[in-house]
């Protein structure tokens, strides 16, 4: 009801309404049939800010919303008659085009019709608390909320009213929803979205035309989830969710995740879930020349990933040998690129678990691949015998280390453990049985690649095999990369920032852009 009970508001066919409360203005409010804004959408727990521009004209049953100023341009079409077709043109690269232009269809469906879709909600059961200050302006607050189970959601519409020659007209300024969960004991969700811009013009046939020279067709994927990137604003709008449970129940289980039903941890692993999903799809409309994808990481957070990193840094000299090589020299001793795997050097990749031990991996690449360059023979080496073993020269198990200590510990004891005798990785610390065991690979030392000097790790990797390195890994954008060319200009390339051990097994240039080829865990 409106707090002013003497006031009637007439709710006016077809239109979104709402009850006007004291110090607001007149209702109903509608944004009518047809607009433009733009702005963008913040997501504070997944840490994203994303730009949008929208057309909506229901009249005719179209929109289109652009995103990441214009890069991923998607398009609703509502046809009479028939389900509706939704599109997606995004720049594609490939080894033979970079960032072409490519449109992507999706066809709806009886079960899921395709329609025009807002960038303003309906503001059908809001009632205006009062009026706050946002972005600037003195703004009315329209408040809904809404409890399902454990949750109650939020939402929250602040507007002003421009006056014009024939009256005025409602602006929206944000629209912002908070999620509480009762079990949990938190806010589980919030987002916001700031409109920059506003108008209440037809948009022009041309913003829904494609160029005569763009075809649609589909694509692999993403089969019953396109809602994420063909139309994701479905999500903030229309509350719209059923794509985010199908994937929850896939992720579970292609990955073996069991909770408990309604338990504490499982809202508390979904709703991490939920956020990290958002940032992955989100990051891929940027097209930062990588993609990244949902894996066995999705629910973790990020003080659990960062555990995971392991890589520890001491300061000062590491007993390494200095590098034997002239750098003007360099150059015209390399070749343009080089892959260690083409010539069977490096044993394949395996999931470090929950154990902080990236270290003992990074070491036990190295040492294969210079054995292999010696001998011609590829075997795989023990992690397991160095997490269990090495504490003696600082190491740390799962709970970290560094590769240097580990090269220390096996020119001492003469080698390490192949796998298949030590026995396999374990993901956790365990009892040291290296004595019961036979060595391999044994080393005289270990050399420092020349920093500062990227030629210099070139050279290196070439004469003598994959090369254990230290990289950035603490941006959320790594720990879902799926393919591609990373590159995050967020990195940082400090000594006390390089916080991953991984293992650098080549080059080489795409497009015009150097690239490392790196093993990780």
């Amino acid at each position: 009801m409106a707090s002013s009970a003497s006031r009637l508001v007439f709710f006016l066919p077809l239109l979104s309404a709402a009850f006007a409360g004291q110090g607001c203005g007149q209702g109903p409010i509608s944004w009518g049939n047809a607009y433009s804004t733009s702005g963008r959408l913040t997501i504070p727990y997944a840490e994203l800010v994303e730009p949008f521009e929208a057309w909506y004209d229901a009249t005719n049953g179209r929109s289109r919303i652009d995103y990441y100023n214009g890069m991923v341009k998607t398009y609703q079409i509502s046809d009479k008659g028939k389900y509706g077709t939704s599109l997606k043109l995004a720049p594609m690269t490939t080894e033979d085009q970079l960032n072409v232009e490519t449109c992507f269809k999706v066809d709806g469906t009886i079960e899921d019709k395709i329609q025009a879709q807002a960038i303003l909600p309906d503001l059908t059961g809001f009632q205006c608390i009062g009026k706050e200050w946002v972005n600037g302006f003195n703004c009315e607050k329209w408040h809904n909320e809404t409890i399902k189970g454990e949750k109650s959601n939020k939402y929250i519409m602040y507007i002003r009213r421009k006056k014009t020659e024939t009256g005025s007209i409602i602006i929206p300024v944000r629209y912002e929803m908070r999620g509480y969960n009762s079990l949990l004991g938190s806010h589980y969700d919030h987002y916001y979205l700031d409109y920059n811009s506003f108008s209440i013009e037809q948009p022009q046939d041309d913003i829904f035309k494609l160029k005569s020279n763009v075809s649609c067709g589909g694509f692999p994927g993403p089969g019953k989830n396109h809602i994420y990137s063909f139309n994701p604003m479905k999500e903030f709008i229309n509350h719209h969710d059923e794509h985010f449970e199908d994937a929850w129940e896939d992720f579970k289980s292609i990955h073996g995740k069991t909770y408990e039903e309604k338990s504490h941890e499982h809202h508390r692993r979904k709703e991490v879930f939920r956020q990290n999903v958002r940032f992955i799809y989100s990051k891929n409309r940027a097209n930062l020349g990588y993609q990244l994808a949902v894996n066995h990481l999705a629910d973790k957070t990020e003080t659990e990933l960062r555990v995971l990193r392991g890589r520890r840094y001491t300061p000062g000299y590491n007993g390494g040998s200095a590098f034997p090589y002239e750098l003007k020299t360099i150059n015209a001793a390399v070749p343009d690129q080089y892959d260690w795997r083409l010539y069977g050097a490096v044993t394949p990749v395996k999931d470090q678990s929950v154990c902080g031990s990236c270290w003992s991996f990074g070491t036990t690449g190295a040492v294969e691949g210079a054995y292999f360059v010696k001998t011609g023979t590829l075997v795989r080496l023990s992690q397991q015998a160095l997490i269990d073993c090495s504490w003696g020269y600082g190491n740390n198990g799962c709970d970290g280390g560094e590769d240097f200590r580990s090269y220390q510990w096996i020119m001492k004891h003469g080698g390490l453990p192949l796998e298949s005798d030590y026995g396999g990785y374990l993901g956790q610390d365990g009892y040291c049985h290296v004595d019961k065991t036979n060595l391999t690979a044994k080393i005289t030392g270990y050399v420092n690649v020349t920093t500062g000097d990227e030629n210099a790790l070139k050279l290196a990797i070439f004469k003598h095999g994959p090369i254990s390195v230290a990289i950035d890994a603490s941006q959320k954008t790594f720990s879902f990369y799926s393919n591609g060319v990373y590159y995050d200009p967020e990195c940082k390339n400090t000594p006390e920032g390089l916080d991953h051990a991984v293992l650098a097994v080549g080059y080489g240039k795409i497009h015009g852009n150097s690239y490392w080829l790196v093993k990780t865990f």
